[in-house]
């Protein structure tokens, strides 16, 4: 079985002015905040958060990339680390649920329904 993952781009930061230089950086926050929220709901069987050097969405804050090998991949943007880690996760329990993966916007946390930037389809075999 397939796991599901989770992008974060690591070194992303929600300020549209230079990066600062010295870390942490927003993106690592985010990474932590999303690791100790996850122990309490999904097994490391299932879901595995990568961090990743970068998304190549730099203007566009904190952004997090949904993945299944079966499923539509869904890419979030400026999220935040203290609200978009648990909203994230309230997406994935969606996620997983989903025979085909498709959550519709409607269903999305509300937070997220600002954050959605791209659902990209699976790639068939």
């Amino acid at each position: 079985m397939s796991k599901y993952n989770l992008f974060v781009c690591k070194s992303c930061h929600r300020s549209s002015q230079e990066r600062p230089g010295n870390p942490p950086f927003d993106g690592n926050i985010f990474l932590d905040k999303l690791n100790d929220l996850c122990i309490d709901k999904f097994s490391c069987n299932e879901l595995e958060i990568q961090a990743v050097e970068c998304l190549w969405a730099c203007n566009q804050g904190c952004v997090v990339a949904a993945s299944h090998p079966d499923k539509p991949t869904y890419l979030f943007v400026n999220l935040t680390p203290e609200q978009g880690a648990a909203s994230l996760l309230e997406f994935m329990q969606l996620y997983i649920k989903s025979r085909k993966g498709v959550v519709p916007w409607k269903q999305l946390p509300e937070l997220l329904q600002a954050a959605i930037f791209a659902q990209i389809p699976p790639v068939k075999s």
